[in-house]
């Protein structure tokens, strides 16, 4: 008889899933799923609005990375209007960014990926978390990373004009710049960044490269896949977050492609499956061959370890340093071992932190001429950014008034769902087999499989077909099931 293990809810993410792994009569993992069960529907309830709302209505898609769908939704709202932002603007929209790129990958590395490093992949539960991690630490530690996330949305602020959700970004530019005392203000604040940056990747190299059992975890097998990588690069093919074309290596670190924002749906289709939410984006010129990884099958990454394979480095010196640092450890490029995804994302953020700085310093930062006035007919338009979690694309139709008559999103975690679920796979049929006792921590170790990507489902999720599938148990205090309601089951 087959037996089912249910990982509801899956822990330390933004959003909601659940992992149910499906054992064959002897013992051995059959099958697993990957299930997504939120339904987002802002690729339908945004037709009708006019173009220039979506960097406002699409930053609501989620309160982890808003700042994301902004800088998105504000490129393509450029494009369908035709109009190329001052300099300063584009200035100031990278500035904010980076800033929060800062903030964001901090959160993750020591709030949701950390505590599996830091405490252990078999800490007690009740320990494994951000307390545990705090407790481990130090006070003084954790003062940095609120200090980090402060600093970074004071920036956003700043810019943006609020720290969640920013509303400064419309086409042709920004609505208002900044001053030189508030110039000044940022400077420092990005030179605390880059300390910070340095600060944890030391903490990174004492804790987790200092620990032999965990450097045999990242390069093992049971996290490994070799697939494409995507990130978007600037002319000399360094990451950029903010602008630039979206380039694909293969599996061996040759370059497959690097196309414009505007051309993407000649190089990506997405795949659906029944028993999920979310599509399974994958290169249209491979093709979809299942969940499987190699150089014949169409699926690809896009998280930060997929940028450093994608890149030739780094733009900014000390960020250069670490990434050489990081392949250099690691046996070369392109690194297939998927937890290695957590030190690429440290060497993003002091990367995200050098670059702040730079930002702060162009003496056309606080330039009146923050914005263009659109004069030309709206028709469609395509803007990209990497969000933290992956290439994020906004394209946009409209009519000759500019309001909206078709949208499509591809998040950054979408891109990721088809590797992911193969992550998890492989996980769990490296740990459980015939005779396995299952503990909480091999559950945990499955965890692991998807925190690397930093998923946030919340984003990614925005199918809306009308009906929604739901079924709802209701329990006694003893676990026992009351009544089961259900709708377009």
């Amino acid at each position: 008889m087959t037996q089912r293990i249910t990982i509801d809810p899956i822990t330390r993410l933004e959003g909601h899933g659940k992992i149910e792994i499906f054992l064959n009569e002897e013992g051995d993992v059959a099958n697993t799923y990957f299930q997504i069960p939120e339904l987002r529907g802002f690729e339908r309830f945004c037709i009708g609005r006019p173009v220039e709302e979506m960097p406002l209505l699409t930053n609501r898609i989620c309160g982890v990375c808003p700042e994301a769908h902004h800088m998105a939704a504000a490129k393509a709202a450029d494009a369908v209007y035709h109009v190329d932002p001052p300099r300063t603007a584009k200035l100031l929209r990278e500035l904010l960014y980076s800033a929060f790129y800062v903030t964001d990958h901090a959160t993750h590395f020591y709030a949701l990926g950390g505590p599996d490093f830091v405490m252990g992949p078999d800490a007690p539960v009740a320990e494994r978390n951000i307390l545990g991690v705090i407790h481990k630490v130090g006070l003084e530690i954790a003062g940095k990373v609120i200090q980090a996330r402060k600093a970074g949305h004071t920036v956003v602020e700043m810019i943006g004009g609020r720290k969640v959700h920013p509303c400064t970004s419309i086409p042709g530019g920004l609505t208002k710049g900044i001053t030189e005392e508030q110039r000044k203000e940022i400077e420092e604040m990005g030179r605390w960044a880059v300390e910070f940056g340095q600060f944890s990747l030391k903490l990174f190299n004492d804790i987790v490269l200092g620990n032999r059992a965990y450097v045999d975890l990242i390069l093992g097998d049971i996290y490994t896949h070799r697939t494409y990588y995507m990130g978007m690069v600037d002319e000399n093919n360094h990451i950029n977050f903010y602008d630039g074309k979206v380039r694909v290596v293969d599996p061996e670190g040759k370059e497959f492609v690097k196309y414009a924002p505007k051309d993407y749906a000649e190089h990506i289709a997405e795949h659906v499956e029944p028993w999920t939410y979310l599509k399974f984006p994958y290169l249209k010129k491979v093709g979809w061959k299942g969940f499987v990884d190699g150089k014949d099958s169409g699926i690809y990454m896009a998280t930060p370890l997929s940028r450093v394979n994608a890149a030739d480095g780094m733009a900014t010196p000390r960020a250069q340093e670490e990434y050489e640092r990081f392949f250099g450890t690691l046996g070369g490029k392109p690194v297939h071992q998927r937890l290695a995804t957590h030190w690429a994302r440290l060497v993003e953020l002091l990367y995200a932190a050098e670059r702040w700085v730079e930002l702060a310093t162009d003496p056309e930062i606080t330039s009146p001429n923050f914005h263009t006035i659109p004069t030309e007919k709206p028709t469609e338009g395509v803007g990209i950014v990497e969000a933290p979690r992956g290439t994020l694309t906004h394209h946009y139709w409209t009519d000759e008034r500019g309001v909206l008559t078709k949208v499509n999103l591809i998040v950054g975690t979408t891109n990721n769902y088809a590797p992911i679920s193969m992550s998890i796979n492989k996980a769990a049929t490296s740990l459980i087999k015939k005779g396995t006792v299952v503990t909480e921590p091999m559950l945990n170790m499955v965890e692991m499989a998807f925190r690397a990507y930093d998923p946030c489902f919340g984003c990614a999720t925005h199918s809306l077909p009308g009906r929604m599938p739901l079924q709802v148990t209701i329990r006694d205090a003893n676990g026992n099931p009351v009544e089961v309601l259900k709708q377009y089951c």
